[in-house]
């Protein structure tokens, strides 16, 4: 009888189903596009592996995010992913999950402490030294090809000066026109626009109420990009004339440059970001080693290659 009991209770034991691991994501701004391909490479992952996830908006606020980790920490979540609102709260947020023993990835926008984050954090994105690079590089050889290397004139979309990425995006642009190969480029401007599209297209505005148009303008990501090929449209500027350049590749931006209005853009994978945000997490949580930053690589996209690259992001 002892015998049947012991029995019966390993089978009740064994037949209840395994808890699934949650996981709390905290994304940056749901109005940010690339953001919201983020989130969406990471609830798809999440989604095949069976995690329990609750996705929030920071809204791009540090109150907002400190919160919302907080209130992650409090529930006991097994794990936190998250693309910060500012680089600055990074060692805050790590203290807090550290402290809690609760592992950390860090996507896309690198905190400010990536280089020292404790042993269960680690920093899931790519190596922005590329995507100005590329980027630029590619822009400076379409100006000569144009016979433009007697001197040309341009400016710079700058994102939020709290991300990494924005300030590393515009010293690689610098760092390119600073090769003899490329001298001949002057930057008459820089200008934070926030990432935002309507911010882009004020500013390119005011830039072409001078009655000076551009040569070249290097945008930290697409979507200001695009702002300034509204603007630059808006006043029957000939797209053919004007080299535009990205970051991200977007649906839209990628529509942009099948009509000829934007000429270079570097793939950022979302999806690689987003889905190895969860792997990363998952690996912290089982105790695995993470050699960090995990990095996914850009890639140049150009008119030539641009129909791989449709639907990728």
């Amino acid at each position: 009888m002892k015998k049947l009991a012991l029995t019966t209770a390993i089978l009740a034991a064994t037949s209840i189903p395994a808890q699934a691991e949650t996981i709390g994501i905290s994304i940056q701004n749901f109005d940010n596009m690339f953001q919201v391909l983020l989130r969406d490479g990471m609830e798809a992952r999440a989604k095949e592996l069976g995690l329990d996830v609750t996705v929030l908006d920071a809204k791009a606020n540090v109150e907002t995010q400190l919160s919302q980790i907080q209130n992650f920490i409090a529930n006991g979540v097994d794990g936190i992913v998250l693309t910060v609102a500012d680089s600055s709260i990074g060692s805050a947020i790590s203290k807090a999950a550290a402290d809690a023993g609760i592992p950390v990835a860090y996507v896309n926008i690198a905190p400010e402490n990536v280089d020292q984050l404790p042993k269960n954090q680690a920093y899931v994105g790519s190596n922005e030294i590329e995507s100005g690079t590329l980027g630029a590089f590619e822009a400076c050889k379409l100006l000569r090809a144009a016979g433009k290397s007697n001197g040309a004139n341009g400016y710079i979309l700058q994102g939020s000066l709290v991300h990494e990425a924005a300030i590393q995006r515009t010293k690689d642009v610098r760092d390119i026109l600073d090769d003899d190969m490329c001298k001949f480029i002057n930057i008459d401007a820089t200008v934070v626009g926030d990432w935002s599209r309507v911010k882009a297209q004020d500013i390119t505005t005011n830039w072409l109420s001078t009655g000076s148009v551009p040569d070249v303008i290097f945008a930290n990501n697409d979507e200001m990009a695009l702002g300034a090929i509204q603007a630059m449209k808006a006043v029957g500027t000939d797209m053919n004339d004007v080299v535009v350049v990205g970051v991200d590749a977007t649906a839209d931006a990628l529509t942009a440059m099948k009509a000829g209005d934007l000429d270079v853009t570097v793939f950022q994978n979302a999806n690689g970001q987003g889905g190895g945000g969860i792997d990363t997490v998952m690996k912290l949580i089982k105790g695995e080693k993470v050699i960090s930053p995990v990095f996914i690589p850009f890639e140049l996209v150009t008119p030539n290659n641009v129909d791989s690259y449709i639907s990728k992001n």
